[in-house]
């Protein structure tokens, strides 16, 4: 059974920081780019990042670059969302997400063929 689970979501004042986790199994975890998504109330679910299987290239959102980093590690079968310097903007459900090599740099959900439950993230002003 394919499952994503992501972790680390909470409360944090605006300023703060907070690490999700997303944890793979039931595929082959190295052959899928993996992304964040998110979704606020109301609004349109969107990519924030993605990274390559693995030769470590990265895409952000205009939004947050500068303030999250993605990684992952393919030995444990984890990806990661650093988010440094969070704004209330930034309140949403986090999904980590993973689809086919060539569409990495893709933030369309369409092309994404495996997803999390999500984790909520909530920045306080």
């Amino acid at each position: 059974e394919v499952q994503l689970v992501e972790s680390g979501g909470g409360l944090v004042q605006a300023g703060g920081s907070l690490r999700l986790s997303c944890a793979a199994s039931g595929f082959t975890f190295d052959d899928y780019g993996i992304a964040w998504f998110r979704q606020a109330p109301g609004k349109e679910r969107e990519g924030v990042s993605s990274i390559h299987r693995n030769d470590g290239s990265t895409y952000y959102k205009d939004s947050v670059k500068g303030r999250f980093t993605i990684s992952r590690d393919n030995a444990k079968n984890t990806a990661y969302l650093q988010m440094n310097s969070l704004k209330p903007e930034d309140t949403a459900v986090y999904y980590c997400a993973a689809a086919p090599t060539h569409y990495t740099a893709s933030f369309f959900p369409g092309h994404y063929d495996y997803w999390g439950q999500g984790t909520q993230v909530t920045v306080s002003s």
